[in-house]
């Protein structure tokens, strides 16, 4: 019930972004620009949001989360990883699984399919394979 919730918020907090700024909620793309987009205030009011949306739920319900089952350095390398794929992909999860997804759009779609699938293979390696 809780992940209805959330899903539900989510594309709330999509269609209201879309409705009110007319922009994509792609996290990659708010982020980049909270330093140097002209418009970077609503972009610095979105991450403090993210953040302050996981410090609230960490606060509340601490294993909601769940456990970081990874080391810093692990995390560090994950997360460079993923921002070099957004730039390759011209966008992230948010703003092709999300938003481009739910408008039907052939570029998200094709972008969703092939981070899913190489998602699932990264996790059978890891887990099966090397891990």
């Amino acid at each position: 019930m809780s992940a209805l919730f959330g899903g539900a918020l989510i594309g709330l907090s999509v269609m209201l972004l879309l409705l009110v700024n007319g922009r994509i909620a792609g996290i990659s793309g708010i982020l980049g620009g909270v330093l140097s987009a002209p418009d970077r205030s609503w972009r610095r009011f979105f991450v403090a949001g993210l953040l302050g949306g996981g410090a609230i739920a960490e606060v509340v319900h601490p294993t909601a989360l769940g456990p970081v089952a990874a080391s810093l350095p692990t995390l560090a390398v994950a997360g460079a990883l993923v921002g070099v794929g957004t730039r390759l992909a011209h966008g992230c999860t948010s703003g092709h699984g999300v938003c481009g997804v739910s408008r039907l759009s052939t570029r998200s779609l094709a972008a969703t399919g092939i981070f899913m699938g190489i998602a699932v293979a990264v996790v059978a390696l890891v887990r099966h394979g090397i891990g």
